[in-house]
């Protein structure tokens, strides 16, 4: 699905035009049943130039305790969708309205195996900037809208693994935040999708801080 948005700034063209098409990687094909989710990747204009919002989950929550994501969270029924319903979760995590909000594209479903969710991420240009803070502290930490230039800035990009020696993935020391996992790979496949990523050097390998992989231990 795709809106024309004619406000939308040319930095965006390619992104939609080729994020609808991204290759889904084998680890994150939908298969077998799952609860339906959405995420919002929200791009906007902020002092440090184009941006994308960010929240930081709540320490205390049960599934993905602590970790950098995308607003979002599970299609409810009274939700028309994974439009609707990342729109609602984006509100009510982080006060964005959803008026000053045009949807972009949808890209294609990823699974999730370890909470066995099949997620539709959903991209949306900030026509309004709303004010945004932590709408539910018991589930979000922290919001902050990301610069797409620190994102892609090499110095800010690292491989991380399991202190058990498995390789998880790339991640990203952006805002005082880790960004890792799926939100770290989905960000990949979006800055890929936009034109924006850079050259990095990807044999620059860490350990997952201690604090993270206990959080993740108790899922």
């Amino acid at each position: 699905m795709t809106d024309p948005a004619p406000s939308r700034p040319a930095w965006l063209d390619r992104f939609c035009s080729e994020a609808p098409k991204l290759a889904v990687p084998p680890m994150f094909r939908p298969v077998g049943a799952a609860r339906a989710a959405a995420v919002l990747i929200l791009f906007g204009e902020g002092p440090g130039g184009p941006d994308v919002l960010l929240t930081e989950r709540a320490a205390t929550l049960n599934k993905h305790a602590g970790q950098p994501a995308f607003p979002g969270g599970r299609i409810d029924p009274e939700d028309d969708g994974p439009v609707a319903a990342a729109l609602r979760e984006a509100w009510e995590e982080t006060g964005v309205e959803p008026s000053g909000v045009d949807v972009l594209c949808t890209l294609p479903e990823l699974y999730l195996a370890h909470s066995e969710h099949r997620v539709t991420p959903v991209a949306g240009w900030w026509r309004e900037p709303s004010e945004v803070a932590p709408g539910h502290p018991g589930e979000v930490a922290m919001v902050a809208r990301v610069p797409i230039s620190e994102l892609v800035d090499p110095e800010n990009r690292v491989m991380v693994r399991h202190p058990s020696g498995i390789r998880v993935g790339p991640a990203f020391h952006v805002r005082d935040m880790l960004v890792w996992g799926f939100t770290a790979a989905l960000l990949t496949q979006v800055l890929d999708a936009g034109g924006w990523n850079r050259p990095w050097d990807t044999s620059r390998v860490e350990d997952l801080p201690q604090e993270v992989v206990n959080l993740d231990a108790r899922e």
